[in-house]
């Protein structure tokens, strides 16, 4: 009992910090090592960690199995979205320049839009999994 307390605390002061670290890594990730993938993936272990610790039931309470679905197809969606507006803008597929009023600002936008895309097909996909395995002794 006392170790169920404890990680119960410890999980509910680290759990905001390891969503900060998984921002961090995505907003980072166009100047140095990180982006979209390494953020779904810490985001997913956020989950996986909650439901782990306080049950699969109240990690499906806080992500609920249809976000996650919607997830993997939306992170798709604004990954070629971003692509698809460069094209109506006048250039090649996921030519990040045409897209704003400057190339550097164009292309740090392009950027931040398809690792954003990638992030929550990541996370999504990683807790689908999760939840499919967690799930199947029920």
């Amino acid at each position: 009992m006392r170790f169920d307390l404890i990680s119960r605390v410890g999980a509910k002061l680290f759990l905001p910090f390891i969503l900060l670290f998984g921002l961090y890594v995505q907003f980072h990730g166009d100047f140095g090592p990180g982006g979209g993938f390494q953020a779904g993936v810490i985001a997913a272990a956020m989950i996986i960690l909650y439901a782990i610790i306080f049950g699969l039931p109240a990690a499906q309470r806080v992500v609920p199995p249809l976000v996650v679905e919607i997830m993997i197809p939306l992170g798709v969606m604004i990954y070629a979205g971003t692509g698809i507006a460069a094209l109506l803008k006048g250039g090649n597929y996921l030519n990040y320049s045409t897209l704003g009023h400057d190339q550097v600002h164009a292309q740090e936008l392009g950027i931040l839009l398809v690792e954003l895309g990638v992030l929550i097909t990541v996370a999504g996909t990683m807790i689908a999994i999760f939840y499919a395995f967690a799930g199947r002794g029920r």
